[in-house]
């Protein structure tokens, strides 16, 4: 009897950066993770007309903080890619919602830190009513909550919250971007 071979799945690439977010290297996603190389990273928050943030819980499955609450849409940069494109990409994957270019609005930059596992994050944000279809693949459930349930959430409960989110939350907090016009 003739044995098949197992398909191989090939792991995501990631770029290696220094401290002033260069390339310098690439390397296999566990790698980078392992070692806590510097990489990179987005986080898009989605909210509706009404000012209020589309929280997503990410599904049991995932490696890093799973069922805890985190931003919109979040993921990082393959190798070769633009922060931009990556924004865009993940938006699409975990919420189903094809976001035009300009649409999607560059916020700030976070650095590279332990609180964000390494990850040098370009935070973004989007306005729309169009309502997010999670992806059961990568998200546990979603619901938009106000910045006040938010952050009073937060403070209650520190535990249930990726730290990567909390960072980026508490900077647009600190910048007054809340609420965000659409």
């Amino acid at each position: 009897m003739r044995r098949m071979a197992k398909p191989v799945v090939s792991e995501e690439m990631f770029d290696v950066v220094d401290e002033a977010d260069r390339v310098i290297d690439s390397a296999p996603r566990s790698e980078v993770h392992r070692r806590k190389l510097r990489h990179r990273a987005v986080h898009v928050l989605l909210f509706n007309r009404r000012a209020e943030l589309f929280v997503q819980k990410r599904s049991a499955a995932k490696d890093n903080f799973p069922g805890c609450y985190d931003s919109s849409a979040s993921g990082h940069l393959n190798s070769g890619e633009d922060y931009d494109i990556c924004a865009r990409r993940e938006t699409q994957e975990e919420l189903e919602l094809v976001v035009p270019v300009g649409q999607l609005s560059r916020q700030f930059k976070v650095e590279a830190c332990e609180q964000t596992g390494w990850e040098f994050v370009w935070v973004y944000s989007v306005v729309t009513d169009e309502q997010p279809r999670i992806n059961l693949a990568e998200l546990e459930s979603g619901e938009f909550w106000t910045t006040e349930y938010t952050r009073s959430l937060l403070m209650a409960n520190p535990e249930q919250f990726a730290h990567g989110f909390m960072r980026v939350f508490n900077e647009f907090d600190r910048r007054s971007l809340f609420p965000l016009k659409p």
